[in-house]
């Protein structure tokens, strides 16, 4: 949790905004909309609320790519619950549960995350896309900043944040997740994701999303540097890096011939978070807990008539 600041809005809709989501600076680039933490005057319903940036260039485009989330029913995509406008400002919102956005995870952490779990994320975040992309849409946000850590499995947000962007880029998109044929003006299409699937992926295991090969782990290095080639047609599927993410890594234990090979998606026990970053998810849910509503402000006095 980070403190609101002068120029955020104290209310959007019916949510009293009560602290930033993310940092204002860290070294996955920045975020491409605006997310709180935030509940309703009433204290019943605590809430993730994401609007776009201030300086956003087109900010009804905005609000259509988060109306398209929401009619999307996709594993690991963020899917707005509610959404308006107040005073020209778009908004959505979804139901509050303890997340961090990669970055702050890998502070949390103290660095790069372990390569297990890199794998478990990386096939979580895959599944997503390859979903996604066989409806014929591409995600065209993914980010170190995209993606939320919980609990349970990671999310995507950010969605569509290529598409709504102004021409030379979306403000706050690490530039290292953008692929070669978007920096050109190309439309977002599902292997531009990605590209930008094996800069997160890089960045969990290195702490860069343009790593030096030295940087990271040997069994992901060739898997990467597939997911990062300039050309779309030399990239994987999404399904491929799934599998590719699924069937193989570090000291695995081999399944017996008779029985199918597992994946990682099929383990009774995923690699557990780190410790500080699950004593970072509970922080923030304590902190969110403890914080008070910001006092409502005064009622307008009625207008008198001037006889």
């Amino acid at each position: 949790m980070e403190r609101l600041r002068h120029d955020d809005p104290s209310r959007l809709g019916p949510y009293l905004t009560l602290a930033r989501l993310d940092a204002d600076s860290f070294d996955g680039g920045a975020v491409p909309e605006r997310r709180y933490l935030a509940r309703t005057a009433d204290g019943e319903r605590t809430v993730l609320l994401c609007a776009p940036l201030p300086d956003a260039a087109a900010p009804a485009a905005w609000a259509m790519e988060a109306e398209l989330a929401s009619r999307l029913s996709v594993p690991r995509f963020l899917r707005p619950a509610s959404q308006g406008s107040e005073a020209g400002l778009p908004w959505y919102a979804v139901p509050y549960a303890p997340v961090l956005p990669l970055p702050a995870a890998l502070a949390a952490h103290g660095g790069p995350l372990p390569e297990d779990l890199v794998r478990r994320l990386g096939a979580e975040l895959a599944a997503g896309l390859a979903a996604a992309h066989a409806r014929g849409q591409a995600h065209a946000g993914v980010s170190p900043a995209a993606v939320l850590i919980g609990a349970a499995a990671p999310l995507l947000g950010c969605f569509g944040a290529v598409r709504s962007a102004a021409p030379g880029g979306p403000p706050g998109l690490d530039p290292g997740c953008l692929a070669p044929e978007l920096r050109s003006g190309g439309r977002p299409e599902p292997l531009g994701d990605v590209f930008a699937l094996g800069a997160v992926l890089a960045y969990a295991a290195s702490g860069h999303t343009v790593p030096e090969q030295s940087e990271l782990p040997p069994g992901l290095r060739r898997l990467l540097a597939s997911c990062l080639a300039r050309d779309p047609a030399d990239r994987p599927s999404a399904p491929q890096v799934l599998h590719a993410l699924s069937t193989t890594g570090p000291a695995r234990t081999p399944a017996p011939a008779a029985a199918p090979a597992a994946t990682v998606l099929d383990e009774q026990a995923p690699p557990p978070l780190p410790g500080r970053v699950v004593a970072a998810l509970a922080a923030q849910s304590s902190e969110l807990l403890a914080s008070e509503l910001p006092a409502a402000p005064p009622a307008r006095p009625a207008p008198q008539k001037v006889h």
